[in-house]
């Protein structure tokens, strides 16, 4: 069994050797937050504690299932709000003591990279990902189950960072970018010319905070002239930007490392345009292109399960003393 609560979703799932999903249970806090435009960490922390019980026996009866059945539980311990990590943590470690069961922190990012083993049976390692989420932008090779290389990170905004800034910036509110997906179909990608920042000695690296500005920049302009301001190509135009960048990063370095196998990760990996741009891309490189539904994609306890799963294999075991690390680093 698997637990994931590193930011406002409460996660449960039960996941048979790895690939195999018998339950998987989300208590969403979106609409909660959007009251506030965003995650609250203190209230992300408080609803944990209120369903985490609640989701835990879901999965189980779900999978027709009790605590004594399983083999071990894996926890995300890191990266995240560490109040709301703390709240998984806590629990795992006290089913792992009370029914004698190993206890197996996993990364959260490594959950990620991991929900693409699930729906795709025969993806193995090594391959590189392009993870992209609110919080990390990575390209990762996958060197094994377990071993990753990072080759390119984000200088500033992380992508879907980026997303939720712009989308609050034309009034789409929270959660940003799938709003900003589903308004970009109404819109031209080619009306407005945002840049495309490239990071000088680093070609895998991203930057995101220059095109936020720019939008920022466009939307401030048109209203001091009066302009009347197209959302729909407002968004379809950042939404294109963004998505070059990752698309032509992530085939720089498949190049580069040789890799005929590219996975996507993360919330953003569910955008419809990102998708879409990258398997035209891998289709004319012959490069195997790789996507969790875009339920495995946002945060679920399924990918903790799955990356649990082969940490387990390799001999992996925590303590009680496991800890949330807020900062946790990949690899």
């Amino acid at each position: 069994m698997a637990i994931e609560s590193s930011c406002d979703e409460t996660a449960a799932a039960v996941v048979k050797n790895g690939r195999e999903v018998l339950s998987n249970v989300i208590s969403s806090q979106i609409e909660l937050h959007k009251l506030y435009g965003g995650v609250v960490p203190e209230i992300a922390s408080r609803k944990h504690i209120e369903k985490i019980n609640q989701v835990i026996e879901e999965a189980l009866d779900t999978a027709h299932m009790t605590l004594e059945d399983l083999d071990a539980i894996g926890v995300t311990y890191g990266p995240g709000l560490v109040g709301a990590l703390l709240v998984g943590v806590a629990e795992a470690k006290a089913i792992s003591y009370a029914k004698g069961l190993p206890l197996v922190g996993v990364h959260h990012i490594e959950g990620h990279i991991s929900a693409n083993y699930i729906e795709n049976k025969d993806l193995e390692p090594p391959f590189l990902c392009l993870v992209v989420s609110g919080g990390h932008t990575h390209l990762v090779i996958v060197r094994d189950y377990g071993e990753y290389q990072i080759v390119g990170r984000t200088h500033d905004d992380a992508a879907g960072e980026a997303f939720d800034k712009v989308a609050r910036a034309i009034g789409l509110g929270y959660p940003g970018g799938p709003k900003i997906d589903k308004l970009s179909r109404e819109g031209n990608p080619e009306a407005i010319a945002f840049p495309r920042a490239r990071i000088e000695d680093s070609p895998y690296d991203f930057s995101f905070s220059g095109v936020k500005s720019a939008v920022l920049n466009y939307l401030n302009a048109c209203q001091m002239k009066g302009e009347e301001i197209n959302r729909a190509d407002v968004a379809a135009s950042f939404q294109k930007a963004v998505c070059d960048v990752l698309v032509e990063h992530s085939m720089q370095a498949a190049k580069d490392f040789g890799m005929k196998k590219l996975a996507l990760a993360g919330g953003v990996a569910s955008n419809s345009t990102l998708r879409a741009a990258m398997e035209q891309a891998c289709a004319r490189r012959k490069i195997a292109c790789y996507h969790p539904s875009p339920l495995l994609c946002t945060d679920n306890a399924a990918m903790i399960g799955a990356a649990a799963y082969y940490e387990y294999q390799k001999g992996v075991r925590h303590g009680l003393d496991l800890n949330a690390v807020p900062n946790l680093q990949l690899g």
